[in-house]
């Protein structure tokens, strides 16, 4: 049995934590308060770090608030992560730690950042780069189901410390992934481009359905569908269904974090800056068509999901956000329906209405299959605009369109 610290239980790291505890005895700590019935709650920092084997940081390295993506970001100057909540950290540990203990940053960080200003503030203990691949609404399956575990060492070694952690995961994971070894540095691009490469997928797939809306006679999911099946050169099948763009809390602003890195190191060009302006012109266009619309029918506009995706509370990064300020900016404020983030929802709605949840498209990877709920009851005379192009066409007194479907016959 290993004795695990886990500091950071927040809205990620509580359900890592609880996950480790199937296999090992965990003991978490946040500054805010937090409860638990699988695993022990520590009062203090140091009661997280002394007599364990291995602790975990997982800890923010966030922007400011701005540059979130549920607002235009690519006109605000190119910033780095906010690493002071980190450092702050580490250097606590680093009080307390031994030698006989590893200590496990998670937290998502620039290339070069941990040999330049993390690991130096550890020189009481071993240290390993560890950054997950997860995300919000299913992270205990991400956690025991992760298309690769990568962890950075010094040199890239994959013996001692790496081995440790590796046999540290294999008991809690389910999938039998691919465990990527490399530099500290190595890490580091390893998941911010991740990421990234995500962002572009979507803006690519999200670019043909402006096209299809555009150019007319085109169902998006026929191109999409063909290039997700060209796994020989350029595709697979993940997140190739066009609807909203990426969004949440680390895409949009690990972009943001490349592009001050292209910039820093002199590149001479910027791919994310591209990325990141095709997000933002595709929530325009997809506004635009709500409101023509809206002034066509004289109707509200709706969107229905305003956290950025299906079960989850939080704001950061929603694209819904980003398409109704667009709305708005085209002079028509749009009405919000989320159940987990409004205090109050009307029980039936009649306007122009933004399916901008779907729950078997945004969790399928992890085998959903529930079809996404009304959050209340549209009313006859009002018009559907289904992004996903899952809601039925054949409602008689409801017009459904399936945005980036132009097909005429």
């Amino acid at each position: 049995m290993k004795n695990v610290g886990f500091i950071g239980i927040g809205k990620l790291g509580m359900a890592c934590a609880e996950v480790m505890s199937e296999q090992y005895t965990v003991t978490g700590y946040d500054i805010y308060p937090k409860t638990s019935d699988k695993i022990k709650i520590a009062k203090t920092l140091s009661e997280a770090v002394v007599g364990q084997d291995i602790i975990f940081i997982a800890t923010q390295t966030p922007h400011d608030p701005i540059y979130g993506g549920d607002q235009p970001i690519t006109h605000l100057k190119n910033i780095d992560f906010d690493y002071t909540i980190v450092e702050n950290v580490l250097k606590q540990v680093n009080a307390f730690a031994r030698p006989n203990q590893l200590v496990v940053l998670i937290s998502t960080v620039l290339p070069g950042t941990t040999r330049e200003r993390l690991q130096p503030l550890i020189t009481n203990a071993r240290f390993i780069y560890n950054p997950y691949l997860i995300a919000m609404g299913s992270v205990e399956w991400d956690m025991v189901n992760p298309e690769m575990v990568i962890i950075g060492t010094e040199d890239g070694s994959e013996t001692g410390d790496a081995r440790e952690l590796i046999e540290f995961y294999k008991p809690l994971m389910q999938n039998d992934p691919r465990y990527e070894v490399g530099t500290w540095d190595e890490a580091e691009c390893i998941k911010v481009f991740y990421n990234t490469f995500i962002s572009a997928k979507i803006g690519l797939v999200n670019m043909i359905q402006d096209v299809a809306v555009k150019q007319g006679n085109i169902n998006v999911d026929v191109v999409t569908g063909a290039l997700a099946r060209s796994t020989m050169r350029i595709m697979g099948p993940k997140y190739m269904t066009a609807g909203l763009g990426d969004a949440g809390p680390c895409h949009p602003r690990d972009n943001i974090a490349l592009r001050f890195l292209a910039e820093k190191l002199e590149l001479g060009y910027d791919l994310f800056d591209a990325i990141m302006h095709a997000r933002e012109k595709q929530a325009k266009l997809m506004a635009l068509a709500l409101v023509e619309q809206a002034e066509i029918y004289e109707l509200p506009i709706y969107i229905h999901g305003k956290a950025y995706k299906p079960d989850v509370t939080y704001l950061e990064g929603s694209y819904s956000l980003l398409v109704g300020h667009y709305c708005t900016e085209f002079g028509h404020e749009p009405t919000y329906i989320d159940p987990l983030t409004e205090p109050t929802n009307p029980t039936s709605v009649k306007g122009v209405v933004l399916l901008a949840h779907n729950r078997r498209i945004t969790y399928g990877y992890a085998g959903e299959e529930k079809l996404q709920e009304l959050y209340c009851d549209i009313e006859p005379g009002s018009i559907i605009v289904d992004p996903w192009r899952t809601y039925p066409q054949d409602t008689a007194d409801i017009k459904v369109l399936h945005y980036g479907n132009t097909r005429q016959v």
